[in-house]
């Protein structure tokens, strides 16, 4: 893997793949954690002498289709902010960038483009065309073979891995490692759990099985805990769930049963009528969820439970939110 650290990059367009996805709020970021953790990557290419073309996605708006929802300008005025620098946004890039050495410019949200998510090899082509370096840095983007992600980088004339990446990726390595070890059992050696959250379990369908047999307790909230509260029967409301991978949850359950794994879902639940920071949140036992509920996070018994198992962790590995954090 090439780091970007080995790379000359002054005087060279250099393109840098970010996750800049956040949360918006009327009109405005609502949380620049993702944001602020791409900068010293931003600053170390400014540093060297670089013009850096900045590419990211944000939401999921229909491909090919601007949607004034989910631009990238709130994004690029909080960068901007951040930087103490201007930080245009293009509309109009896929002909040709033209930015200075020592500025920075952020593409419009590549998802509008058609042929992004299909990793189209025209969109590719011509995305690689814009830079002579294209840096990956986005590692949240990374399992996905799109674009602006996979065919970019097999098309520029250098690609190389940013330092965000790399360090997802030698931290991740140190997990892999600690799990094809086997299953903990040596007293004082702490329990081996995983936190999994998110919305959809058919996003992290891989990432389940995989632990299977390898971890002492697996504990599994966000959307993807409806999809296994409903497998085991309870009412979900209008919450956010898969009704097509119940039967797989029940077969991960019944599994991770058979291997020993602890497997920790709510036992009481946070709802409300509405995904709204003005919703009135009511705790509820999963089987007393009505129809017009929706499940947004966890209840306090189960968030004592989580506690408990992991005050025991000697290693956790967290992937994903456990509720609806953008509203308080």
């Amino acid at each position: 893997m090439i780091r970007m650290e080995e790379v000359a990059l002054a005087g060279r367009k250099v393109m840098i793949r970010v996750d800049m996805n956040t949360p918006l709020q009327d009109g405005r970021v609502a949380d620049d954690r993702r944001i602020r953790a791409c900068l010293p990557t931003i600053q170390t290419a400014l540093g060297a002498g670089a013009a850096v073309i900045l590419v990211s996605h944000l939401g999921r708006p229909d491909e090919g289709k601007f949607d004034a929802r989910f631009s990238l300008r709130p994004v690029a005025e909080k960068l901007s902010e951040l930087l103490g620098r201007a930080v245009p946004l293009l509309d109009d890039y896929l002909n040709g960038v033209d930015v200075a050495c020592g500025a920075v410019a952020m593409c419009e949200n590549v998802r509008f483009q058609p042929g992004e998510t299909g990793d189209d090899a025209g969109l590719a082509a011509r995305l690689a065309r814009l830079c002579d370096v294209f840096v990956m840095d986005a590692f949240g983007c990374a399992h996905r073979a799109h674009a602006s992600t996979h065919g970019v980088a097999q098309r520029a004339e250098v690609a190389c891995a940013g330092p965000l990446l790399c360090s997802e990726i030698e931290h991740l390595q140190k997990v892999l490692e600690w799990m094809q070890t086997g299953r903990s059992g040596k007293a004082g050696a702490g329990l081996r759990v995983a936190v999994i959250g998110g919305a959809k379990v058919s996003g992290k369908m891989e990432l389940l099985e995989s632990f299977t047999g390898k971890l002492d307790a697996l504990i599994v909230g966000g959307g993807i805990a409806n999809t296994f509260l409903a497998a085991r029967g309870h009412p979900v409301g209008g919450s956010l769930y898969e009704p097509g991978l119940v039967e797989f949850a029940k077969k991960y359950e019944a599994q991770a049963r058979r291997c020993g794994m602890r497997l920790v879902l709510p036992s009481d639940v946070v709802c409300a009528g509405s995904l709204s920071a003005a919703a009135t949140p009511v705790v509820k036992p999963p089987h007393e969820v009505g129809g017009g509920d929706l499940i947004l996070d966890a209840g306090p018994d189960t968030v004592a439970e989580i506690g408990e198992v992991l005050s025991k962790a000697g290693v956790i590995l967290w992937n994903g939110p456990l509720g609806a954090f953008e509203c308080e």
